[in-house]
């Protein structure tokens, strides 16, 4: 009996050693909200990261946020260099001592193509899984709810941005200026954009971008099947616009960033490492039960 209390008594131990570590086992988890929101609003990445805290206890959960307050973080959602604001963000996540083992990464909207700019540029500390919310991974064209606007009213506006998206003021101060993708001007586009083109591979590629990239276990791309504010919603899921044309879309499978594998995205996709979510509703409207289920329990638990 003796004996047996010792062994029991050693086993408890290694028993709350191991549940332990499983609690530890959960990465880190990284937000970055979209445009017009900032880290820490109550009423949208403020819940979510209570959401996956109250999910998975003792979750280290980090929004990020540039600026000195929530203003400040709204405000850079706009305007400023956006490649100067990625760098910044690589030194607040390298400096992180809770992100130095690895993270997961949730981009929100135009975060989620920011985020993936860090994972392609600032590889350290590791990303594990990347989830991509609403992201215009192939930019956008046109405004959100213009069709609301009526159909010659969007059609005007459109024009009117086309031809100053590109001016290099424009791209270096207007931040959704950088992800505009003309499909009527692709080479101008692609010479021209100061952020999309680039971490996309447009002109030429980028071998540690795409090393980077293929680092990652999971790429989950969450489209919004009814999305009024991304146009055109495909690009949620790497699609676009054919080039020269403003209305057939192509999938990601039948662009030449597939066919040619600027990016890794083939050899992510056929080892089965890209998964593709559906959602019913407009831009970023999703459920908790959806969130907690097909997120948080998939990917980062």
């Amino acid at each position: 009996m003796i004996i047996l209390g010792k062994h029991t008594s050693l086993l408890c131990l290694l028993l709350c050693i191991y549940k332990l570590n499983a609690v530890k086992s959960s990465l880190p988890v990284v937000l970055w909200h979209g445009m017009g929101d900032s880290c820490c609003f109550s009423f949208s990445m403020g819940a979510i990261k209570k959401l996956i805290e109250a999910t998975i206890p003792d979750i280290y959960v980090y929004s990020i946020r540039l600026g000195n307050n929530e203003i400040e973080d709204v405000e850079h959602s706009y305007f400023g260099n956006i490649n100067q604001q990625i760098s910044k963000v690589c030194e607040q996540l390298s400096k992180n001592e809770h992100l130095k083992d690895g993270y997961n990464a949730i981009g929100f909207s135009q975060g989620a193509q920011f985020l993936r700019a860090v994972i392609q540029r600032c590889p350290n500390p590791p990303i594990s899984n990347f989830i991509s919310v609403g992201g215009q991974h192939q930019g956008v064209f046109g405004f959100p709810n213009c069709e609301s606007l009526g159909h010659d009213t969007c059609n005007r506006m459109t024009q009117m941005i086309k031809y100053g998206a590109y001016l290099n003021f424009i791209q270096e101060k207007f931040i959704q200026a950088t992800y505009w993708h003309d499909p009527y001007k692709e080479l101008e586009y692609k010479q021209k954009s100061i952020f999309l083109s680039d971490i996309n591979n447009e002109l030429h590629i980028n071998q540690t971008y795409k090393d980077n990239l293929q680092k990652l276990n999971y790429m989950v791309l969450v489209k919004f099947a009814n999305d009024t504010i991304v146009r055109p919603v495909e690009s949620e899921w790497f699609g676009f616009y054919k080039p020269g044309q403003g209305t057939l879309i192509q999938t990601l499978e039948q662009s030449d960033l597939y066919h040619q594998d600027r990016l890794g995205l083939k050899m992510l996709h056929e080892f089965g490492k890209i998964h593709f979510y559906s959602v019913p509703g407009n831009h970023l409207q999703f459920t908790n039960s959806w969130f907690i289920n097909v997120i948080i329990k998939m990917y980062l638990m």
